[in-house]
């Protein structure tokens, strides 16, 4: 058996090993058949064929059943199994048979073990064909199986009756008194008539899964039950023998479940239309019960028409047919009127449905004439569904939708139907007021046409286009945005026009913006913003783009003409950026007032294998350096542009560094009081240490790094260092006072509380009137009042306050009004020219005199040389501090000088006591800070 299984069962992934069991199957029964039809060659041989062949026949079938179930999975296993029995029982009959006529040479008694075998050989088939049979799913379904099995096989045996098995009765209660052979006479051919039954009543019921296999095998056990009723037929047996050609049924079961091949999985391609199957199918299983009784009829007809007596089996028989088809029709009927109503119900369910939906519902034959149109086209499209009907589907799609729109079509038709059931096709759809609607349409098949479910979406597809254009354009100007710039450089770098180097892009940015802001409102900026985009893209071609980037600053796209003279190019586009920035810079009337404001504009041509990333970059670059040269202007890129940047990225680096590992040193440069030449007070200044030693200001540092954090984090370490120092000095005998000079942004910044800098002092155990805070710069944005109550909460504490650069900004009187000062530093610029300029002189006496009389100490920053000091002291200067006196000096330096007391002062003749009281805290505080000297 395993031999046979390796030969019959298919290779799970080759076809060779399917292809070899079919050929071998194939040969086998065409050997029976051409045997069986010459007779076998003689008698003997025709006798042990019809034994023993048939038995081969009958084990090779149950074999082959046998292994088919074993590698079949599902519910159709246990048939083939009870079919594999089946044939087991016929090949053990035959071969008893064969046992007694070819071996022993005797007469087959009756009843023999033989007839055992043969009796058990229907059973597992009838039960077999009815695992094959699709199941009923209600009660009315099972009562119609058992009704449409006895009509067939009560017809059947009414015929049987009637020709044969009435006289095989009769005549066995003749020839034998006993039951047993008469029972045994009638049991075949009553088992081969419920087989046949069976096979008739559940042909019609079959179910899908490998269907050639379960037709091949129902035809091979309805050719055994032929062999059978003719061999044991009294009209036929005298002329059949067993053996023949009908007996190659075994072989055929053997082949049924191997020798067919099953359903190929789908390919893809539509397989060939199989519609005029299923109806003659139907119509065969309708017909059969009225096939039955006429048979049933025929048999009863015979008896009267050959003069006999008609027998009441067939009576008896015939009326439970005429029965049961009464019975059956009765339940058919009940069920037909359950069917109509529910049909009915159904329609009117989904009429209800269609001409309610919403959507539109049309159905176009395959010529794409619309045969129906549901009642909501009125409502949708605003025609009438009458006037649709009849129309082309073409004529309401528009002209350009309707070539995209039969591709579509085309493509989805051709494609398989289990692989693409339904497609989605969106188009404009004509109106009745002539204008054009979004329809999003689900497309189905229907009869070899379409059928097309469409709602409006043009509401969608409005909304869809206004967020996209939302995304890709800035709400204030309505210009293009960031996003949408790029991708219209990426183009530009990309499409046609890829290798043109005259195509440019230019940042612009508005300078003194912010001060609008703040001086008249944002509502005045943003109305300023919209005035200024409108005369931006009023400005560019119409090929050209304009955008707005954030803020602002806007960007424009100059397209290249084509040009090979680069110079001429530049000068071209340098003359449109030109006029856009005087453009730009005309007056705007906001509101009841005018308002002017600049524009710094960047430069930067196309350059081969340039990405959009670092056009726009060097554009950018270019821009702040229009801004740092003087804002006003154009300016165009230049490679050292990107070097620059990468050198304040690094100085950035640097910085970050050196505060991390502690390279700034703090140098102290004394304050001189201008009378007597005694120190009042020390400026802390921070130093940067660079790798070779050499000291550094952080003035330029921190102008070219423009990292605030960075500033930030000096500013605090500057100020901890100086009273820490101080606070040394103090405990060594040198109870000199310190100065900080702090930004007034810095003060205001929350990162320094109000509570930090007394806390600072008391941490380090240094009085809070040894320190003097000097306040720079005159931000505008900053607020006084703020500003004022800082200061005065550090007033209370004990800190002296200095207003550091008098004389230098336009705030400088409102400071001084508002601002709770003690000393005056004048500004170096002032101190610089006070000896050459007459000028500078009495604006620098003025000022001095302003000082003295509102009872404030001075300070000059910036004295290098002795007519500074003699001029000021004139003026009435209290105190200096500069070259003329000394440098920045490190610790050991400082303390030196605090030991001697005193520096030399031109003009005064003779050195005198160190003055140990009255000292002010002063500190220098310029940006140009003073070089450190030599050492």
């Amino acid at each position: 058996m395993s031999v046979l299984g390796t030969w019959l069962s298919p290779h799970p992934t080759a076809g060779s090993m399917g292809l070899r069991s079919r050929i071998v199957l194939g040969l086998l029964c065409a050997g029976y058949s051409v045997g069986a039809a010459v007779g076998w060659g003689s008698p003997e041989v025709a006798r042990f064929m019809g034994d023993f062949g048939l038995s081969a026949a009958a084990l090779t079938a149950a074999v082959s059943c046998f292994l088919y179930a074993r590698v079949s999975a599902g519910r159709l296993r246990p048939a083939w199994l009870l079919f594999s029995l089946s044939s087991l029982m016929a090949a053990c009959g035959n071969a008893v048979w064969g046992w007694y006529e070819v071996v022993l040479g005797v007469p087959v008694p009756t009843p023999s073990a033989a007839d055992a075998f043969f009796l058990c050989f229907a059973p597992p088939a009838i039960v077999g064909l009815l695992v094959l049979a699709k199941r009923p799913v209600t009660r009315a379904g099972w009562v119609c199986l058992a009704l449409d099995a006895w009509l067939i096989g009560g017809s059947l045996l009414t015929l049987a009756w009637s020709l044969a098995l009435a006289h095989a009765a009769h005549m066995a209660g003749v020839q034998d008194a006993s039951v047993g052979p008469a029972a045994l006479s009638l049991a075949y051919p009553l088992l081969d008539i419920v087989l046949v039954s069976m096979v008739l009543a559940l042909h019609f019921r079959r179910s899908g899964a490998n269907r050639s296999a379960v037709n091949t095998a129902i035809a091979a056990l309805a050719l055994t039950v032929l062999c059978d009723a003719v061999f044991t037929s009294p009209l036929l047996r005298s002329t059949y023998n067993s053996g023949q050609l009908l007996d190659a049924g075994s072989l055929l079961l053997a082949y049924a479940p191997w020798g067919v091949r099953r359903r190929a999985p789908a390919t893809g391609r539509p397989g060939p239309p199989r519609a005029m199957s299923r109806p003659i199918a139907g119509s065969l299983a309708a017909l059969t019960p009225y096939l039955a009784a006429a048979v049933c009829t025929l048999g009863i007809l015979y008896n009267v028409v050959e003069g006999r007596r008609v027998d009441r089996v067939v009576i008896f028989t015939g009326c439970t047919v005429v029965l049961a088809l009464v019975v059956r029709q009765g339940i058919m009927l009940l069920d037909n009127i359950s069917l109509t109503q529910e049909l009915a119900q159904k329609e009117n369910h989904f009429r209800s449905l269609v001409q309610g939906s919403s959507d539109v519902i049309m159905i176009a034959a395959p010529s794409g004439t619309l045969r129906y149109v549901s009642p909501a086209a009125a409502g949708v499209y605003g025609r009438d569904a009458e006037d649709l009907v009849g129309s082309e589907l073409s004529s309401i799609i528009h002209p350009d939708d309707l070539g995209r729109v039969v591709h579509e079509v085309r493509r989805f038709l051709a494609a398989p139907p289990h692989e693409e059931p339904t497609t989605r096709i969106e188009c404009r759809f004509r109106s009745g007021t002539g204008d054009w609607l979004h329809a999003e349409s689900t497309v189905n098949r229907h009869q070899g046409g379409l059928l097309l479910n469409s709602r409006d979406v043009t509401e969608r597809v409005r909304l869809q286009a206004q967020l996209q254009h939302n995304a890709e354009h800035d709400p204030l100007t309505d210009l293009p945005n960031r996003a949408l710039f790029t991708s219209r450089v990426r183009q530009a770098l990309t499409g046609r026009r890829a290798g043109d180097a005259g195509t440019a892009v230019l940042f612009i940015d508005l300078d003194g913006f912010k001060a609008v802001n703040d001086t008249i409102g944002h509502q005045a900026g943003d109305e300023l913003l919209i005035q200024a985009a409108r005369r931006l893209q009023e400005s560019v071609r119409a090929g050209d783009t304009a955008a707005r980037l954030g803020g602002d600053e806007f960007a424009a796209l100059i397209m290249g003409d084509g040009t090979r003279d680069q110079g001429a190019r530049e000068y071209q586009v340098h003359e449109i950026a030109d006029r856009l920035r005087l453009t730009l810079s005309q007056p705007y009337r906001i509101g009841p007032s005018e308002v002017r404001v600049a524009a710094s504009i960047g430069v930067a041509f196309a350059e081969p294998g340039i990405t959009p990333t670092d056009l726009m970059r060097n554009a950018d670059l270019a821009m702040y350096r229009a801004k740092a040269g003087g804002k006003d202007r154009v300016e165009l890129y230049a490679p050292q542009m990107q070097a620059d940047v990468v050198r304040r990225s690094e100085l950035a680096t640097r910085l970050r560094t050196a505060l991390r590992e502690g390279e700034f040193a703090l140098l102290h440069q004394p304050v001189v009081h201008l009378a007597s030449g005694s120190v009042a007070a020390v400026a802390a200044q921070a130093r940067w240490r660079s790798a070779q030693g050499i000291l550094f200001t952080p003035a330029e540092f921190l102008r070219v790094t423009g990292d605030d954090d960075r500033t930030a984090e000096l500013g605090r370490w500057l100020l901890e260092e100086a009273v820490k120092q101080a606070a040394d000095r103090a405990r060594a005998g040198h109870p000199v006072a310190v100065s900080v000079r702090l930004s007034a942004t810095r003060l205001l910044d929350k990162a320094l509380p109000y509570g930090s800098i007394e806390a600072l002092l008391t941490r380090h155990g240094l009085p809070s009137g040894a320190l003097m805070i000097e306040v720079a710069d005159s931000d505008p944005r900053i607020s006084f009042d703020e500003l004022e109550q800082r200061l005065v909460a550090l007033r209370r504490l004990g800190v002296r306050i200095a207003l550091d650069g008098f004389g230098s900004g336009f705030a400088a009187i409102n400071a001084l009004r508002r601002l709770p000062i003690d000393v005056l530093k004048l500004d170096r610029n002032l101190v610089e020219g006070v000896v050459e300029s007459a000028r500078l002189h009495k604006i620098t006496s003025g000022l001095l005199r302003i000082a003295c009389d509102l009872g404030l100490q001075s300070v000059a920053d910036g004295v290098d040389v002795p007519e500074q000091v003699l001029a000021l002291r004139a003026m009435g200067c209290t105190h200096g501090q500069g070259m003329a006196f000394s440098g920045p000096l490190d610790e050991y330096r400082l303390r030196r000088a605090l030991v001697r007391g005193q520096f030399p002062v031109p003009g005064v003749p003779a050195p005198r006591t160190v003055m140990a009281g009255g000292s002010i805290p002063l500190l220098t505080g310029s940006h140009a800070e003073t070089p450190v000297p030599p050492t």
